[in-house]
């Protein structure tokens, strides 16, 4: 699906809603015969998904697609992740998989979570049906249930709180399809009560906005009001969780209206972007993308905020970002402002790279800076090796030490000086009449 694009929804799917499972009919993609029957849905409809499906339902067990497998399929999308809800204990669940030699590794079993290994390399996540006793903005205390309807209620938004059963019936309690084909995001029941759950939704309620709404300016204002109320609770969630959830906002869609929506309603405070964060130029480098079709880089994209390189630096480090996510926001930090002047040439991108500067990061600086046909020329060009080392110089009768180091320096001038063109003979003669200051 391209990002943002309205989608006609057509054809019936059977829905369920409600504790009562009252029938009604709405209009879906790809539906035949009341089910989902869409290739995408076909496709992970493997033999070993259908037989692990077989082992819960034979045994009077619910088994559920769950969370947004349902939702890319609705899409037209293929799911990433396989994420499965049974009202099965997780202790009765290991039984089920012991006796029928399945693989699985208990990796989450305080909140009924077992991961099931497939033969295809396929891993699917099965859940036992749950209700949180206890949160605090972060964890939670799970009690187990078989109502589906409270396990749905759980989740964050009514996008995300549809199930799947494998013959392609939809149960859907909170209006989950109707808001897809609105394209509305909305959190399941009341957006106070969701958000206190995991702060964390703050975040999720904005990628999603840039994935599903074609239109910049469509929020609810009680969801609005709820976010600036808890924004503060963003403060005790780590920032490696802050930055998974950021990182997707960045290169979805309406990045620069959901940034500064955040600055406007304080969450930007309360994960730590700059005070002074330069939105205006994340607004132009996101044009720029999506301009020119080259996906940036999150870090490059975050880093446009920022005014100088040490504030790349600390932001980096405060948000935990890693070696390479650091080297390249510096380095775009560094170069932005002579990248984007318009006489700059080829060859002070080619000098770069042979002086260190991985050629990746040079490529992003320049579709970054909107140099595209520079960006292309640097992809095509095979960089050249220089074509003297130190052992050379040793071999020509040259005394190692700082004084060859210079040497090297100063032949390297040379070669780049020539456009690469200076060969192995050529560089040596040079050495053998150059006269270097003496060192003190």
């Amino acid at each position: 699906m391209q990002c943002c694009s309205q989608r006609t929804l057509h054809r019936a799917i059977t829905v369920f809603r409600g504790s009562t499972h009252s029938l009604r009919s709405f209009t879906v993609p790809t539906m035949t015969t009341g089910k989902l029957d869409s290739p995408q849905f076909k496709a992970i409809l493997t033999p070993e998904l259908t037989k692990l499906g077989s082992l819960f339902t034979s045994r009077g067990y619910g088994f559920r697609l769950v969370g947004g497998v349902v939702r890319d399929l609705l899409l037209g999308n293929t799911p990433k992740d396989i994420d499965i809800a049974t009202d099965c204990t997780p202790d009765a669940m290991m039984e089920i998989f012991k006796e029928n030699g399945v693989r699985y590794i208990p990796t989450g079993l305080q909140h009924g979570t077992i991961t099931v290994h497939s033969e295809t390399g396929v891993d699917y996540e099965v859940t036992t049906l749950r209700v949180d006793r206890i949160t605090d903005g972060r964890h939670a205390v799970v009690d187990f249930t078989k109502d589906w309807r409270l396990d749905s209620l759980r989740r964050d938004l009514t996008i995300n709180s549809m199930g799947l059963t494998l013959d392609g019936t939809l149960y859907d309690y909170f209006n989950g399809l109707r808001h897809l084909e609105e394209r509305r995001i909305q959190f399941v029941g009341e957006a106070r009560a969701r958000i206190q759950e995991d702060y964390l939704r703050i975040l999720r309620y904005f990628r999603f906005y840039g994935r599903i709404v074609p239109d910049v300016d469509c929020h609810d204002s009680d969801t609005l009001t709820a976010i600036r109320e808890n924004a503060v609770g963003l403060k005790g969630v780590s920032v490696e969780r802050v930055w998974s959830e950021l990182k997707r906002i960045l290169v979805g869609c309406h990045a620069p209206h959901l940034i500064q929506l955040m600055y406007k309603l304080g969450v930007a405070d309360c994960i730590g972007l700059p005070t002074n964060g330069n939105v205006a130029e994340l607004e132009r480098a996101w044009k720029v993308m999506k301009g020119h079709g080259h996906t940036l880089q999150p870090e490059s994209l975050l880093m446009s905020i920022v005014h100088t390189v040490d504030e790349s630096y600390d932001l980096s480090h405060a948000w935990k970002l890693s070696n390479d996510e650091k080297r390249l926001g510096a380095f775009i930090v560094q170069h932005r402002r002579e990248a984007s002047k318009a006489d700059t040439s080829l060859k002070t991108y080619q000098d770069l790279i042979v002086d260190g500067a991985p050629a990746r990061s040079v490529v992003e600086l320049l579709y970054y800076c909107d140099r595209r046909a520079l960006a292309e020329e640097v992809e095509k060009w095979k960089v050249p090796k220089m074509p003297v080392n130190g052992y050379d110089l040793k071999m020509a009768g040259f005394k190692t030490g700082s004084e060859m180091g210079l040497l090297l320096r100063l032949l390297k001038a040379q070669w780049k000086k020539s456009h690469f063109t200076l060969d192995k003979e050529e560089l040596l003669m040079i050495a053998t009449k150059t006269e270097l200051e003496p060192t003190s």
